[in-house]
């Protein structure tokens, strides 16, 4: 089987998680600026994990582009990462209504942890498939961001007891990382492709 579905249902699922998460916002009963201030922790939440998807969506993207043939083994891993994914909305709006309070935000590092692992599973599914030439492991090389995202996913967790905030501000962080663009699979394709 080609990529092709593989793709397709992938970003149908993470385009149902961004639908299912935005619906979480509520409009507010009211005309003024003080009738959105409850709103703000939520939305804030909503704003967070829409980048978080972003990034799993684009990545995922790039790393999809190195696979020639879809084996069972990375259908199967990647519905691992898509069901992690599927939480982020339950996760997000636990964590966003009740104001970043310790066991939500706790969960919330626990599924963005999840998801991290079923996404290098993913990976390494993939290169195991591709064989000794993987173009995939040629592209990630040592990988310092995957290593260590979930490291600082279980810090942010057990920061949640002394400070959510804290644990916050570690989730925003490793997301600012993942923002800068990752090229590696992006350099590596022309020159196999060519």
């Amino acid at each position: 089987m080609g990529r092709g579905r593989l793709e397709a249902f992938s970003d149908a699922v993470l385009a149902i998680i961004i639908t299912i998460m935005v619906l979480d916002l509520k409009v507010p009963h009211g005309d003024s600026l003080d009738d959105l201030s409850p709103l703000l922790p939520v939305f804030l939440s909503y704003v967070l994990s829409f980048v978080y998807v972003g990034i799993y969506w684009n990545n995922h993207h790039h790393m999809l582009q190195t696979v020639r043939t879809v084996t069972g083994a990375i259908l199967w891993a990647n519905l691992h990462l898509l069901f992690w994914l599927s939480l982020f909305p339950f996760a997000t709006g636990w964590m966003g209504e009740n104001h970043v309070a310790p066991l939500p935000a706790t969960l919330y590092g626990g599924v963005l942890l999840m998801a991290a692992i079923a996404y290098y599973v993913l990976q390494q599914v993939i290169i195991r498939a591709q064989g000794p030439g993987s173009i995939l492991r040629k592209a990630i090389g040592r990988d310092w961001k995957g290593k260590l995202s979930p490291v600082m996913y279980l810090v942010a967790m057990l920061t949640t007891a002394l400070s959510p905030w804290i644990a916050e501000a570690i989730f925003v962080a490793v997301a600012l990382v993942w923002l800068i663009p990752d090229r590696r699979i992006e350099h590596v394709l022309p020159n196999e492709e060519s």
